[in-house]
């Protein structure tokens, strides 16, 4: 991807705002959030990658050091907890209402994000992307 993200549409093009997005604490799996870093990096937003098994601090980090949306990733059910821990880690380090967040991955759904208090939710990486655009007030 190194060699082939240059190329892509949009990567070029100014950036649009800064996303952080991380698979939660306790989770190894990264393909989607690295699909999703690859559909918002080629729809024009810097992205700042936290990798995998992110402990919640390093979200929090994240938006301390500017990024104004933060994306958590999970796939399995026993990690998908660290979501709302994350998102209460960030809501006392004062991040509530100031940076917007987005969840996903193969098991999180809407009424999830809903319940732990996302800003978002996509099921997919364009939707991911398109869903950071609209929390933005981008597109």
């Amino acid at each position: 991807m190194e060699i082939l993200e240059p190329l892509l549409p949009g990567a070029r093009v100014k950036m649009l705002a800064k996303v952080a997005l991380g698979t939660v604490q306790g989770d190894i799996h990264d393909i989607g959030k690295n699909l999703v870093g690859i559909m918002m990096r080629g729809s024009g937003f810097e992205v700042i990658d936290l990798g995998i098994d992110a402990a919640p601090e390093r979200f929090v980090e994240a938006a301390q050091q500017g990024a104004q949306l933060i994306g958590l990733s999970a796939l399995t059910g026993p990690t998908i907890a660290m979501m709302q821990t994350t998102l209460e880690a960030l809501e006392e380090a004062g991040f509530k209402g100031k940076v917007k967040t987005m969840v996903g991955g193969a098991i999180v759904t809407q009424a999830y994000a809903d319940r732990i208090g996302a800003d978002g939710y996509a099921p997919d990486a364009v939707a991911a992307a398109n869903k950071a655009k609209e929390l933005l007030g981008l597109g």
